[in-house]
């Protein structure tokens, strides 16, 4: 089963695919977030075209691993693209994602200017493939929460 994986920003919403297997995540695309309050088509859209069993949100929680203020606002984003797209939504840790997406673009020379989408469709994609890793080990022990 495909897996859709989203980091979601004041700016941009980094997007992020599994394969069919649910194995490996790769950067998708990166999706205005203001504009996506208003009209979820965009993101629709992919769910259409790629049709995962689940959307996997990056929730920012504080270094001691308490929801704050930011975690509230993406949940509630979250709920609003959930009312109109009919998949299931779960919440997975994205703690320094973007910081180790900065850290891989700048160590492959990206330059700073393109790191900026790039950058968001990455930690989208590092996010999804924790939760990946995470679940293949407890399907693989027998305790899956699908």
């Amino acid at each position: 089963m495909r897996h859709l994986g989203l980091d979601i920003g004041d700016a941009r919403v980094g997007v992020a695919v599994s394969d069919p297997t649910g194995r490996v995540a790769t950067p998708l695309d990166v999706l205005d977030a203001r504009g996506l309050l208003g009209d979820v088509g965009p993101l629709r859209r992919l769910v259409e075209e790629y049709g995962p069993g689940v959307m996997v949100v990056g929730l920012p929680l504080s270094l001691s691993g308490e929801e704050g203020p930011q975690a509230r606002a993406v949940r509630e984003t979250v709920e609003r693209y959930a009312k109109t797209l009919d998949i299931p939504v779960r919440y997975w840790d994205e703690r320094l994602s973007s910081a180790e997406a900065r850290r891989i673009m700048t160590s492959s020379g990206v330059s700073d200017r393109k790191k900026r989408g790039t950058l968001d469709k990455l930690a989208a994609a590092l996010i999804l493939q924790s939760y990946l890793d995470a679940h293949v080990v407890r399907v693989m022990e027998g305790d899956s929460d699908e």
